[in-house]
């Protein structure tokens, strides 16, 4: 999509165009625009950056997975479509597999993302469903190598059915969710509440910086972080 540079919200546009792209192309789906929707009206709400409680639980995030025995970083149509080099570099920084995992899962949507996620140069890509967790859904259906066996796990972009699953399985897990109210944000141990497009890099950079160990309170950052979008609302930092 050609968007002019001066138009203020070029990269919004973009964005969503991704998406609109994917669902041609068979990787996202029409709901996952709708999801996309809804998370960009947060994102306004924190002024479309990455705000202290969000660079905090970056910073958390990354020390968690690089101490991790076995990482795992779950991938659904929108990541694959929004953030495919970033995503795939981020798994390299970490030393963990990507995970394809979806809601609306079929053998057609699975390979035209592994294909996607191949062109982009993805190495360690697990596809496999030999494995189960608790929900009904086509979630359910997870890797033996992966998920299954992960002690730490990147859920980005989720639903909470599998976050809780996951949990209820002994695994800790981590979310990029630009909604802080929602049940993955309030279940995860970890909740970053910023745009998977500024969240990945970070995580790269401090991957690559070897992000020490913090102490760190979720259900207080998700505070700190509504917080945050209250003093917004009421007008006293936009200036």
């Amino acid at each position: 999509m050609d968007v002019p540079a001066s138009h203020p919200r070029k990269e919004s546009l973009e964005t969503r165009h991704k998406i609109v792209e994917g669902i041609e192309q068979g990787i996202t789906s029409t709901c996952g625009l709708i999801a996309h929707g809804r998370g960009e009206a947060f994102d306004y709400l924190i002024g479309e950056q990455t705000i202290p409680p969000a660079d905090k639980a970056i910073h958390a995030a990354v020390s968690k997975l690089l101490q991790a025995k076995h990482p795992v970083l779950s991938v659904n149509g929108n990541v694959a479509v929004l953030v495919p080099e970033e995503y795939i570099a981020l798994g390299k920084a970490l030393n963990a597999p990507l995970e394809i995992n979806l809601f609306y899962r079929t053998p057609e949507r699975m390979k035209s993302i592994e294909k996607l996620l191949h062109s982009k140069g993805c190495e360690c890509l697990l596809t496999g469903e030999d494995a189960r967790i608790g929900v009904e859904s086509e979630r359910r259906k997870i890797d033996s190598q992966g998920q299954a066996k992960a002690d730490v796990i990147l859920v980005p972009l989720e639903d909470g059915d599998r976050t809780e699953a996951l949990k209820r399985a002994g695994k800790y897990v981590i979310t990029i969710d630009l909604n802080p109210l929602s049940r993955t944000a309030r279940q995860a141990d970890i909740t970053i509440v910023d745009n998977i497009t500024r969240a990945v890099p970070l995580m790269i950079k401090y991957a690559e910086q070897s992000a020490k160990q913090q102490t760190f309170n979720n259900k207080e950052n998700l505070e700190e972080t509504l917080e945050y979008i209250k003093r917004r609302l009421n007008g006293r930092i936009f200036d």
